[in-house]
C-alpha cells in the first residue's frame, strides 16, 4: 500500500493532467463554435460585409450568421417570427431588410440592446399595430418603413423614443387615426417625412397640424385618405399648394375627400366642386411677413404668438438652412435667440435670406404655435452701382443730343460764315465749256465765217502734268503777235487760264 505522502502526490498529478485535458477540450470547442460561428449560411450569399438571404423560402432566421455583416436581407421569404435576442450575435448591423414576410408581431425583445441599427424595413408584413415597445431600443434608427401591412392601430408613444428618426412610412395601411400629438410635441427634431397616404384616416385634425413646422408639413403625406370634405382641410391643402409643399405638389390629383357620408364615391380636392363654393378659401391671401435689411446690419425678429404671457412658453427658431436656434444653449456669432422668444440677426448676410419659422411651445396648455418671417437681405452696393450707371448713360444722351441739336439746328448770323465753299471745277465740265465756246453775235450778219478760223482746243491731260491742262492751236495760229493771249499752262493753274478773257484777232 502507497504512503499518505505518495497517494496525496499522486492524486495531484491525476488533477494536473485532468486540467489540462479539460482546458484543452474547451479551446478545441471554442475553435469548432468560432469556425461555425462565422460560416456563412448554405442558403445565403456573403460577400465582405453584406449578407443576402432572399427568396430561399426561410421560415426562419438562420442560425449561424456572419459578426462582419453590416447589411443583412431577408426578404421574400416566409419568416414568421424574429427570436428574442437574436441580434446580439451582428454586432456591425445598420440595415436589416425583411419585407415580404409574414410577421404578426415583435416581441419585447427582438431589438433589445440594437443600438446601432440605423436602416429597418419591414414593409409588406402581416403586422396589425406598432405598439410602444416594438422599436424603443432601436435609438440610432434613421429610417423605418412599414407600408404595405395590416396596422390599424399606432401607439401615441411607439416612436418617442426614436429621436434621431427622419423618415416613417405608413402607407397602404388600415390606419383610422394617427396620433399627431405626438409629432407635435416636437420630440422628433430631425422627421422630415411621415407618409399617411392610402389609409383609412377619416378625419384629419387641422388646429394640430397646423402648429407643425413647415419641414414636416412639407413631408407629411396625406393624399388617398377617405377624408371629410371640410372647409379648413382644404383651406390647409390650398396654403400647402400655395406654398409649393411636396406632400401637395407630388400629388395633386390623388388629394380626395368623401363629401357625402352615405356615399361611397369621393371628389378630387383641388379641382372646382359646388361643395366648395361656401368655403372662404380663395379670399385669403397666403402671405407671410415680410422683413427686409441690408447686408451688414442688425435686426430682430419677434415671435408673435398668443403665448407670450404664459411664462413656461420656449421658443424654437429654425432657420432658412433648418439650423436649430434656443435661448440659450443654441447660437452662433450671426443669430441669438433672446430669452423673450424673439431673434436677433447680427452682421446680416445674404446667405441668410429665406423665411424662419418660429415654433412657440407652452408646457403649461400641452400645445403649441408657429409664426414665419420671410427675411431679404439685400446688398446696397448693387443697388447705388446700378443708379450710378443708369445716371452715367442718360448724361451721355443728353450730351450727344445737345451736340447734335448745336450742329444742325443752331441758326448761322454770319453770311461769311455760311457761305458753302466752291469746289474747284471738274475736268469734263472744263472741257465742255471751252470746247462749245462760239464766237460773240456782235460781229454782223453779213460778217463771213473764215474757213481758216482759230480754234482753241485741250490736249488731252498726260499723266506727267500731274492733272493740269495744257491748251494747244492749229498750225495756223500766230504765236508772234503780242496782242494775242499767252496761255501759261505749265506754270499756272486751271483756275488762272480760265480767269483771263480770250482775245480775237479781230479785237486787236
Amino acid at each position: 500500500m502507497m504512503s499518505v505522502p505518495t497517494l496525496t502526490l499522486f492524486i495531484w498529478k491525476l488533477l494536473g493532467k485532468l486540467l489540462v485535458l479539460f482546458e484543452l477540450g474547451v479551446q478545441v470547442s471554442i475553435l469548432s463554435n468560432a469556425s461555425t460561428f462565422t460560416r456563412c449560411p448554405e442558403v445565403c450569399i456573403c460577400t465582405a460585409d453584406l449578407l443576402s438571404c432572399t427568396r430561399k423560402n426561410l421560415w426562419h432566421v438562420p442560425v449561424t450568421l456572419p459578426p462582419t455583416a453590416t447589411t443583412l436581407d431577408l426578404s421574400h421569404n416566409a419568416i414568421v417570427q424574429l427570436h428574442d435576442y437574436w441580434l446580439t450575435t451582428l454586432p456591425r448591423l445598420e440595415t436589416f431588410r425583411i419585407s415580404h414576410n409574414k410577421i404578426k408581431n415583435i416581441t419585447q425583445q427582438v431589438f433589445r440592446n440594437a443600438t446601432y441599427l440605423v436602416h429597418l424595413d419591414m414593409s409588406s408584413n402581416h403586422l396589425q399595430t406598432v405598439e410602444k415597445y416594438y422599436f424603443e431600443d432601436l435609438v440610432n434608427l434613421k429610417e423605418l418603413l412599414l407600408y404595405n401591412n395590416k396596422i390599424v392601430q399606432v401607439d401615441e408613444n411607439a416612436f418617442v423614443t426614436l429621436i434621431n428618426l427622419q423618415k416613417i412610412y405608413l402607407s397602404w395601411n388600415r390606419i383610422t387615426k394617427f396620433p399627431f400629438e405626438s409629432i407635435q410635441r416636437l420630440e422628433h427634431p430631425y422627421l422630415r417625412t411621415l407618409d399617411l397616404s392610402a389609409n383609412n384616416l377619416s378625419s384629419i385634425p387641422v388646429q394640430v397640424i397646423a402648429t407643425l413646422p413647415k419641414y414636416i408639413k412639407n413631408g407629411l403625406y396625406l393624399h388617398n385618405n377617405p377624408v371629410k370634405c371640410d372647409c379648413s382641410l382644404q383651406e390647409m391643402l390650398q396654403e400647402w399648394k400655395h406654398r409649393g409643399f411636396s406632400s401637395v405638389q407630388d400629388f395633386i390629383e390623388e388629394h380626395t375627400c368623401k363629401a357625402y357620408p352615405n356615399m361611397f364615391s369621393l371628389i378630387k380636392t383641388f379641382n372646382y366642386n359646388k361643395y366648395f363654393k361656401v368655403c372662404s378659401w380663395n379670399q385669403r391671401k397666403f402671405g407671410i411677413p415680410e422683413v427686409l435689411c441690408r447686408v451688414g446690419e442688425s435686426f430682430i425678429i419677434d415671435c408673435n404668438t398668443s403665448f407670450h404671457k404664459d411664462n413656461t412658453t420656449t421658443y424654437r427658431w429654425i432657420s432658412p438652412h433648418h439650423e436649430l436656434f434656443m435661448y440659450p444653449e443654441h447660437s452662433d456669432q450671426t443669430h441669438q435667440p433672446l430669452k423673450n422668444g424673439s431673434l436677433k440677426i447680427i452682421n446680416a448676410n445674404r446667405l441668410y435670406s429665406g423665411i424662419y419659422e418660429c415654433i412657440a411651445i407652452s408646457e403649461l396648455q400641452k400645445i403649441n404655435e408657429t409664426y414665419e418671417v420671410n427675411v431679404t437681405v439685400h446688398h446696397p452696393k448693387l443697388v447705388e452701382s446700378f443708379s450710378t450707371s443708369l445716371t452715367t448713360l442718360l448724361g451721355c444722351v443728353v450730351s450727344l443730343v445737345l451736340v447734335l441739336m448745336y450742329l444742325y439746328l443752331t441758326p448761322c448770323c454770319c453770311s461769311k460764315c455760311c457761305r458753302k465753299p466752291i469746289s474747284p471745277p471738274q475736268d469734263c465740265s472744263a472741257q465742255s465749256s471751252i470746247l462749245s465756246a462760239t464766237p460773240p453775235a456782235t460781229d454782223g450778219t453779213n460778217r463771213k465765217i473764215s474757213a481758216n478760223k482759230h480754234v482753241v482746243f485741250l490736249e488731252p491731260i498726260k499723266e506727267n502734268q500731274n492733272g493740269k491742262v495744257k491748251l494747244a492751236v492749229t498750225e495756223d495760229f500766230d504765236a508772234k503777235n503780242s496782242k494775242f493771249l499767252r496761255l501759261k499752262l505749265d506754270s499756272e493753274s486751271i483756275s488762272t487760264a480760265f480767269s483771263n478773257p480770250i482775245m480775237s484777232p479781230a479785237d486787236a
